[in-house]
């Protein structure tokens, strides 16, 4: 019955009316000696096995080996808060209020334990400090992306560079759905995957922001942009949304670090470069590049079918969080400008902290 029901779903939801352009079936889509179409399976074994092989690399290998002396060079200490005395009553309150406790609960849980006000707060200040991730984990979070969107983005560059459709991007559509995936495309788009894949895993147990489910949403739809692309065979078009999104990154990871360790001047110059690159490929080159092609070039080259408007539905969604985004960095240079140092809106783990080095750098300033 379960199997039954699984290939009723599954011929359901694959329909070819849905996924492919008029006239074309799934059969017509197999790899071959002359087109080596996408194959769908690959999506669902190596970008998964990549993404747990490079979660080991990055915690087992690059943290301890390289970002912590990388840290510890440039100043940063991996200081840890002292242990807390378990305490039942006192860890459901926390569980419950965080560290919005209000002052009747305290007292009340002071008259349970037969412990002062003042020991039930130090307590629950303490446990606070356990959820607080410090500098030192920052800067080797930051270190991590820094690393992935360099190589990615000087990968992406290698592989592009001899594309016909990065020049022309119309070539994205013609001749469109017989688009052989070449092995450095195909590779791209597995280690990419695999990024995201990753950094959805890791997502809950990082570093918690202001804008920490928009966040969980872009890599929702990041997977879903690079998966239906692949299903449909939109690789080349897939191909420029990555590299046009993987520049910005790097300045950005940058700022994060050096901020953190102190280097307040060359974050500001770091910062400018990555702002001035998210508005000119974000808000320019994206839109005004590769929608502007898919929304108004691609229908008068190729049949339209229902995959391609949940596509550029999915790369709408995309446009709309960059637009989010690019009204917190503009916050970000007013913040600069008015009060002469970097602040970053979005960084904080702490309602009461708005800057970019996070609670730690409250007690600098």
């Amino acid at each position: 019955m379960a199997a039954w029901m699984w290939r009723s779903f599954s011929s359901w939801f694959w329909n070819r009316r849905v996924w492919l352009p008029p006239n074309y079936s799934w059969e017509d889509l197999v790899p071959n000696e002359k087109v080596h179409y996408a194959n769908w399976s690959d999506l669902w074994t190596y970008p998964i096995v990549m993404a747990f092989i490079a979660i080991a690399l990055r915690f087992l290998v690059l943290n301890k080996l390289v970002y912590s002396r990388i840290a510890t060079a440039v100043g940063l200490r991996d200081v840890k808060p002292r242990p807390v005395e378990p305490n039942e009553v006192l860890e459901q309150l926390f569980i419950k209020y965080k560290a919005k406790i209000p002052d009747g609960e305290v007292s009340a849980s002071a008259s349970l334990l037969g412990w002062s006000e003042r020991q039930v707060e130090r307590w629950l200040r303490l446990r606070t400090a356990h959820t607080r991730i410090n500098k030192f984990t920052k800067f080797m979070e930051c270190a991590w992306q820094c690393t992935y969107y360099t190589f990615i983005f000087v990968y992406g560059l290698w592989v592009m560079s001899g594309k016909s459709w990065l020049w022309d991007i119309r070539y994205c559509w013609y001749e469109y759905p017989n688009h052989s995936v070449d092995t450095d495309v195909w590779w791209y788009y597995m280690v990419s995957l695999s990024f995201y894949w990753s950094m959805t895993f890791t997502h809950f147990f990082e570093i918690r922001r202001k804008d920490f489910w928009q966040m969980f949403f872009h890599h929702l739809v990041t997977i879903a942009l690079i998966t239906f692309s692949w299903t449909c065979n939109l690789t080349r078009i897939g191909t420029l949304v990555l590299i046009v999104h993987d520049c910005a990154d790097i300045p950005l990871q940058l700022a994060k670090m050096s901020i953190y360790s102190g280097h307040k001047a060359f974050c500001d110059a770091v910062f400018a470069t990555f702002a001035v690159l998210w508005i000119i490929t974000r808000v320019g080159i994206y839109p005004l590049w590769i929608l502007n092609s898919t929304l108004f070039e691609a229908p008068t080259i190729v049949p339209m079918f229902p995959a391609y408007y949940i596509f550029n539905g999915l790369l709408c969604t995309l446009l709309v969080l960059h637009v989010y985004w690019t009204y917190l960095i503009l916050r970000i240079i007013a913040t600069t400008l008015t009060k002469g140092n970097v602040e970053d809106n979005r960084s904080s783990s702490d309602p009461s902290d708005h800057s970019l080095e996070g609670e730690e750098n409250k007690k600098e300033n």
